[in-house]
Parts: C-alpha cells; sequence; structure tokens
C-alpha cells in the first residue's frame, strides 16, 4: 500500500480585485502516520506558552506578547524533518492578462494551485489535501480543484489525489501553521516593514531556511520550497 500524506494548503490576496498586488499560496504537508503526533506537540507548546489548545495560530495574531510562541512554532518546524512547506508566489498581478490566454481569473487560480502542488505530489503516494474554507463558495471550489489536479495527474480514479476538502482552520494546528509561515512569505513579497515582531520571525526564518522568502529555491527542495512565478514575458 502506498504511503499517505497530508497537505494542508492556505492562500493570501487570491482575489482579482483586492488592491493587493502579490498573491501567495502556501502548504505544509506530512505524512498521515506522522500528523496525530505532530498535532498534539504543537498543542504542547500551545500550553507551554499558558495558551489554551483550542488558541488558533495566526499570521495576522503575531504580537509582542505573543513572540516567543510564535517563534518556538517556527523551531518546531524546522527541527521536525517530517514536516515540509512549499509556497508560490505571484509577486505582481497586476501584470496579469487572462483575456490573452483565453481564460478568467479562476481558471488561473486554479493553474496556481496545481504548479504549487505538483512538485509535492508522487505517483507511488496517496494524499489528502486540506484547505481552509473561507467562502460560501468551498464546495464548489474544492469540487473543481480535485478535479483539475486529478486530470493534469492522469488521477482519474482518483487513486493518488484521494480527496480534497475544506476545513475550518481554527480545528486544524497543522494547517495554522501554513498560515504562519505562508504569511511571512506574504509579508515580505508586499514589501511590508510596519511591525518589528514580524520582521524579528521573518528574519528568524529566512536564518533557519537559509533563503531570502523572495526567490524560487531550487525545484527539489523538499523542507522550504519556494517558487516565484512570472506572468510570460516578464521571466521566472
Amino acid at each position: 500500500m502506498n504511503p499517505i500524506y497530508n497537505i494542508y494548503c492556505d492562500e493570501s490576496c487570491h482575489l482579482e480585485n483586492d488592491h493587493q498586488k502579490a498573491m501567495v499560496l502556501g502548504a505544509v504537508w506530512c505524512s498521515f502516520e506522522k500528523s496525530h503526533k505532530i498535532f498534539n506537540r504543537i498543542r504542547q507548546i500551545k500550553i507551554k506558552h499558558g495558551l489554551k489548545t483550542d488558541f488558533e495560530i495566526k499570521w495576522t495574531k503575531v504580537s509582542p506578547s505573543k513572540v516567543d510562541f510564535y517563534s518556538d512554532l517556527i523551531d518546531y518546524f524546522f527541527d521536525n524533518d517530517d514536516l515540509h512547506f512549499r509556497s508560490l508566489i505571484v509577486p505582481d498581478k497586476s501584470k496579469l492578462r487572462h483575456d490573452r490566454y483565453g481564460q478568467d481569473h479562476d481558471t488561473w487560480y486554479y493553474k496556481m494551485y496545481f504548479d504549487m502542488l505538483k512538485v509535492i505530489i508522487s505517483p507511488n503516494a496517496r494524499y489528502r489535501i486540506y484547505i481552509d474554507i473561507k467562502d460560501t463558495q468551498g464546495a464548489t471550489k474544492v469540487a473543481k480543484l480535485h478535479k483539475v489536479l486529478c486530470n493534469n495527474m492522469y488521477d482519474f480514479k482518483r487513486e493518488i489525489i484521494e480527496r480534497v476538502q475544506t476545513v475550518r482552520s481554527h480545528e486544524v494546528e497543522l494547517l495554522q501553521l501554513a498560515d504562519l509561515i505562508m504569511g511571512a512569505v506574504s509579508y515580505v513579497n508586499r514589501s511590508l516593514a510596519g511591525s518589528a515582531v514580524k520582521l524579528s520571525l521573518v528574519d528568524k526564518i529566512r536564518r533557519k531556511s537559509h533563503y531570502e522568502l523572495t526567490k524560487s529555491t531550487l525545484l527539489l527542495e523538499r523542507k522550504f520550497n519556494l517558487f516565484r512565478w512570472h506572468a510570460s514575458g516578464v521571466g521566472r
């Protein structure tokens, strides 16, 4: 039986007209076998810092009073060989020309999700993909994404990508961890600098990953993988 991996996905500034320049997709993944142990360890870190086990980890919640907590989470991610992260960065949505390619923003969005996930997915394993539920269109979105991913993998029987489903992020610690790391990547690529605490966490991720967070890593980088996407004609 092929091994099972859980992939937890989040997104930032993905809407076409949200007045945000950069879009970032992010995913944390681990083996299904190790996921429960990881969940429990994250809850222990919460308790260590005087937080309830149902406290939701979010980049937007980063504050001076909780900087040590978020710093510990970053250490845990980089110290745990079972955890991996990949992010796709679109630095400037204003350069998109959907009409040139006969597509709308939603179609392009699904292509970006595939571009993010295709490096993670192997034909010799099975995958369960969990996405943060953000709006009432969640069910339609995941059904389309599942179809697109399977078709691109020639996985017509859905034996590789077993499921794609929405979950509530406040109930899933690894989705929260994806939000935290992706939030740091988004912060840098949106050229934000208003929070000294957030900048300190960004610097820590830079040191731990040995990457600047604004450029693509090597394609086969397994621990902390970044792909900076550019519209055709701009280059990568």
